[in-house]
């Protein structure tokens, strides 16, 4: 969240928000493997022969665990009906990897005979050729839906953008207008209500802040997705408050929701009026600790869908509420340490 400390100005059209993110699919067209296998030439010296049969003795296990499982996920496709195969396919999605494909040709391969090499299921007959391309065209779909998915993320994404868009849809940042900001909050607040900020729409914000960030040339642009990130993680987190148990007001937690609701150029000003290093009454460590929790509560309530998947744990809203009150601590920490400085000099 530092880079939206002294952002610089940039000014880019917004078209460049729809083609940035699918980069990473262009290159990822998904088709059969085909594999070429030619004897090699040449003689082997002893010493890398016996280099090699002590690499493979001490991966032998490991390789032969992998097979088991990735038998294992053949039979299991093997046996599968339309439903259950699709099914399997999407649980598994990041097991189709080079290593499956050579295993599945390895078995096709290996059969005995024709009736080896194929099962009832569905009153069809299937072999293991059918099977691949039954996959692959699973896979293809779910790309494909992956991609529209993409493509209505940067949409939205593009929608809230739109406040701080000039009259020939260039976006400036910082932006000119000092409302831009509030309009930008209501269109997320607006959006979130709609449940269209999901994961899929925090992984297209992502993946722009990580170009823009690998670029390097855009700090505008950067400062500009961290914005929306931190508009994001503050309805998010404000949504539920923590300030009262029983009749009782909890000053820490009741402070730490002030700060969360507020711009991310506003904490300076309200730490130093609410710490006592500062001006107020609310012990650092209290806020630190109030932070913890609020973190620990996190870590367990943020359990979303991406894309039909189940992400217990570690999912973009998941960092990005952390990543949010982590930076609320450490600013507390930086103006603590500034405060404490001055007194001691």
């Amino acid at each position: 969240m530092s880079a939206l400390l002294s952002p610089s100005s940039v000014h880019f059209p917004s078209r460049y928000l729809q083609n940035s993110l699918l980069k990473r699919w262009s290159n990822g067209t998904i088709g059969v493997m085909r594999f070429n296998f030619s004897p090699s030439t040449g003689s082997v010296r002893s010493q890398s022969r016996r280099t090699l049969i002590c690499a493979v003795n001490k991966d032998a296990e490991k390789l032969f665990k992998q097979t088991v499982e990735v038998d294992m996920l053949i039979d299991s496709l093997r046996d599968a009906n339309a439903n259950e195969l699709q099914q399997l396919v999407v649980e598994n999605v990041l097991a189709f990897n080079e290593s499956f494909w050579i295993r599945l040709a390895a078995r096709s391969d290996t059969c005995k005979s024709e009736d080896d090499k194929a099962w009832f299921s569905l009153d069809l007959i299937k072999d293991y050729e059918e099977l691949a391309s039954s996959v692959m065209s699973i896979l293809d779909c779910l790309v494909h839906k992956t991609n529209e998915k993409i493509e209505s993320a940067t949409d939205i994404l593009t929608e809230i953008l739109k406040p701080i868009a000039d009259e020939e849809n260039e976006i400036s940042w910082p932006p000119r207008d000092p409302n831009a900001l509030i309009l930008m909050e209501k269109e997320i607040i607006l959006r979130e209500k709609e449940g269209q900020l999901d994961e899929g729409f925090l992984s297209e914000v992502n993946a722009q802040l990580r170009q823009a960030k690998e670029d390097g040339d855009k700090p505008g642009l950067e400062a500009m997705l961290q914005k929306v990130l931190q508009l994001y993680a503050s309805t998010i987190l404000s949504k539920r408050s923590y300030a009262k148990k029983g009749g009782e007001v909890l000053k820490a937690e009741q402070f730490l929701e002030s700060i969360i609701k507020e711009p991310e150029g506003e904490w300076n000003k309200m730490l130093i009026k609410g710490l006592t290093v500062g001006n107020g009454n609310i012990p650092p460590d209290e806020l630190y600790s109030v932070i913890k929790k609020r973190i620990e509560r996190t870590l367990i309530r943020t359990v979303r869908y991406a894309y039909g998947y189940l992400i217990e744990g570690g999912s973009y809203q998941q960092r990005v509420l952390i990543e949010y009150l982590k930076g609320i601590q450490s600013r507390a920490e930086e103006i603590v340490q500034v405060l404490q400085g001055k007194q001691q000099g």
